[in-house]
C-alpha cells in the first residue's frame, strides 16, 4: 500500500490555475485601469531598520521541507524582510548558513545525523538521499558539522526546535546543535545574543509554536503542564504552562526594547490546521481506492468474522454500539485506533472470548482491544502514521498485528479530541498573553498569524495571482514536512509583518510596493538543488 497518494496531474493543475489566475488578473486590471492608483513614495515611518535582529524558532530560521539548508535560509521570512528594510536604510542582515543544500547535519556519536531534506518524487514527499538512491544517482554528502561553532553574532537568531523558555536559557547551545553552531559563548542564551547586538528593530516569532508542537506531532503522548511553571520538570513533548510562556515572552520584549528598539511579534496559529494533521483521513481504509482496495477487500470477510464482528457484539452489549462497526466493501472505512480516554473493556473482551479462543488468546485480545475504537472525523491522524498504517506490528500476534486495520494505531499516531482541546486551550492562552504584551507596548506590533493560517485552512489566502492553502504539496503554503512553510509561504509571512509594521509605525511598505512578490519564491525545490 502506498503511504500517501499525490498525482503529478495535481501539480500541473496548480500551474494551470495559476496561469488562469494571471489571465483573470490581467483582465481585471484592464477593466479597472482607471481605478489603479500610482504607488506612493516610500517612507520608513518611525521605525529604524538599520540593525534588524530576528529571534525565533524554525520559521525564523527558514526551516522547510523537513530540514535547514542554504536555499531555505535565504528565503527565510527575516531575510525577505531585510531586503525590504534595505529601502529604509536597513543594514546588513547575516545568517548562520548551513554548508550545503542537503538539509542534513553531522552530529557526533552516539547521536544520529539529522536527515536530508524532503523532495517531491511525483507521488509524495521523500527524503533526498532515498530518492537519489532509488534512481541510482550519487547522493551528495552532508557537509554541515553540527559541532563547529561559526564564531560570530548573527542577525538571524532563529533556532529550529526552540521552545519559548529555551530562548532565555543560558547554555542552550549544548542541547540544540542549531544554536550551538551560532552561540556566542558556551553559556550564552539566544535572547542575550540578540540583545548584545543592540538592535534598532526586531521580530519575535513562533513563541508558543514549539510549546505545543512536539505534543501534537507525538500524538499527545506528552503532558499538559498548564499550571506548572517549572520548565525543568518538563518532558520533551509536554505543553508549556501559559503563565510561564507569558513571563518569558514579556522578558524578551522588555530586553529587546530596552535600548529604544521597535519590533513586531506574532501570535500562535492553531497548529492542528497544518497539513501534518489533516492529510491522512480518519476513513483511510477505502475499498474503492486504487491502492488500498486491492489489498483490503480480500481481507474484509475474515476481518469482520474474526475481529470486527465479535468486537462489535461485545461493545454493543456494553452500551457502545458505534465503537466498532463491520467493515464495508463499498464505502470508506475508519482506521482502528487506541483511545486512552475510552472505557477500558479489556476484562469484558477477555471474558467474552475465552470460550471461543481459549484463555491465553482471549487475554491477549483483551489487552490489545480494551481501549480500541474506530476513528471518527473528530480524530486527527499525524502524517508520520503514513509509514505505519497497514504495516505489521512487532510483537503482536498474527493476524491481529496490522497497524490501523487489525491492530489499533497507538497513541503516538493519533490526536484524539481531548488532546486537540489541550492544544487549542494552550494556544488561546498563549495568544491572549502575547496580545496583552503587544497592546501594552506602543513599540511592538502584533502580527496575527493565527488568523492567516485559519484563513489558509478554510478559504485560502490570496497572494498575488495565487490562492495558498494548507494542502500538502499542492497548497503552496505548507512545505513537504506538513508543518513548516514553503519559501512562498515565508514570503507571504514577511508581507504580513510589513502590513503590521505599516499600521503601527507609519511606514508604507505595502502602499509603495516594497513587498515580496509570490512569483519570486518557489513552493518546491528541485532534487537537483544540492
Amino acid at each position: 500500500m502506498k503511504n500517501i497518494k499525490y498525482i503529478i496531474l495535481s501539480m500541473l493543475a496548480l500551474n494551470f490555475l495559476a496561469c488562469e489566475n494571471e489571465e483573470l488578473d490581467e483582465l481585471r486590471n484592464k477593466d479597472n485601469e482607471e481605478e489603479i492608483s500610482p504607488l506612493e513614495e516610500f517612507t520608513a515611518g518611525t521605525a529604524d531598520f538599520s540593525n534588524y535582529v530576528a529571534v525565533g524558532a524554525s520559521f525564523t530560521a527558514g526551516f522547510t521541507d523537513g530540514a535547514l539548508f542554504i536555499a531555505g535560509q535565504e528565503n527565510s521570512f527575516p531575510n525577505i524582510l531585510s531586503q525590504q528594510f534595505a529601502n529604509g536604510n536597513g543594514g546588513t542582515f547575516t545568517q548562520p548558513l548551513m554548508s550545503d543544500n542537503t538539509g542534513g547535519l553531522l552530529l557526533p556519536s552516539p547521536l544520529s545525523n539529522l536527515p536530508y531534506r524532503f523532495i517531491f518524487n511525483g507521488d509524495g514527499p521523500q527524503r533526498l538521499d532515498a530518492f537519489l538512491m532509488d534512481l541510482g544517482a550519487p547522493v551528495p554528502p552532508i557537509t554541515t558539522d553540527g559541532t563547529v561553532n561559526l564564531g560570530m553574532s548573527f542577525n538571524n537568531v532563529g533556532v529550529p526546535g526552540a521552545k519559548s523558555f529555551h530562548v532565555v536559557t543560558p547554555g542552550y547551545g549544548a542541547f540544540n546543535p542549531y544554536y550551538g553552531r551560532m552561540a556566542t559563548g558556551v553559556g550564552s542564551s539566544m535572547l542575550q545574543d540578540a540583545v548584545n547586538q543592540i538592535p534598532t528593530f526586531f521580530t519575535l516569532s513562533e513563541m508558543g509554536g514549539n510549546d505545543v508542537l512536539s505534543y501534537a506531532t507525538s500524538g499527545g503522548i506528552g503532558v499538559d503542564q498548564t499550571g506548572n511553571p517549572d520548565a525543568s520538570s518538563y518532558g520533551s513533548n509536554d505543553i508549556t504552562d501559559p503563565a510561564l510562556l507569558a513571563g518569558v515572552v514579556s522578558q524578551m520584549v522588555d530586553a529587546l526594547t530596552l535600548s529604544g528598539a521597535k519590533g513586531a511579534i506574532t501570535n500562535v496559529p492553531y497548529i492542528t490546521d497544518l497539513a501534518h494533521f489533516t492529510t491522512i483521513g480518519f476513513d483511510f481504509l477505502d475499498p474503492e481506492d486504487e491502492d488500498v482496495g486491492p489489498l483490503l477487500i480480500p481481507q474484509i470477510p475474515a476481518l469482520n468474522a474474526q475481529l470486527y464482528g465479535p468486537l462489535d457484539n461485545i461493545f454493543t452489549a456494553l452500551g457502545e454500539p458505534d465503537r466498532v462497526n463491520l467493515l464495508s466493501d463499498t464505502e470508506a472505512n475508519p482506521l482502528l485506533i487506541l483511545d486512552e480516554d475510552a472505557t477500558d473493556r479489556s476484562a469484558e473482551i477477555t471474558t467474552a472470548l475465552t470460550p471461543v479462543l481459549g484463555a491465553p488468546t482471549a487475554t491477549a485480545f483483551g489487552a490489545i482491544f480494551g481501549k480500541a475504537r474506530q476513528a471518527t472525523s473528530g480524530d486527527l491522524i499525524v502524517l508520520a502514521a503514513s509509514a505505519a498504517i497497514a504495516q505489521p506490528v512487532a510483537g503482536a500476534p498474527a493476524p491481529v498485528n496490522v497497524n490501523g486495520i487489525s491492530f489499533p494505531l497507538q497513541d503516538q499516531w493519533v490526536l484524539i479530541p481531548s488532546e486537540q482541546m489541550a492544544i487549542r486551550n494552550a494556544t488561546d492562552a498563549y495568544n491572549i498573553a502575547i496580545a496583552n504584551i503587544a497592546d501594552n507596548n506602543p513599540d511592538v506590533a502584533l502580527v496575527d498569524l493565527n488568523a492567516v493560517l485559519t484563513q489558509a485552512s478554510t478559504t485560502g489566502v490570496e497572494f498575488d495571482n495565487y490562492v495558498l492553502n494548507t494542502d500538502l504539496v499542492t497548497g503552496g503554503l505548507i512545505s513537504l514536512d506538513g508543518i513548516h512553510l514553503t519559501s512562498r509561504g515565508y514570503a507571504l509571512m514577511a508581507n504580513k509583518f510589513l502590513e503590521a509594521i505599516d499600521t503601527n509605525f507609519g511606514s508604507n511598505f505595502v502602499a509603495s510596493g516594497n513587498v515580496a512578490k509570490a512569483n519570486d519564491y518557489p513552493f518546491v525545490f528541485s532534487p537537483t538543488l544540492q
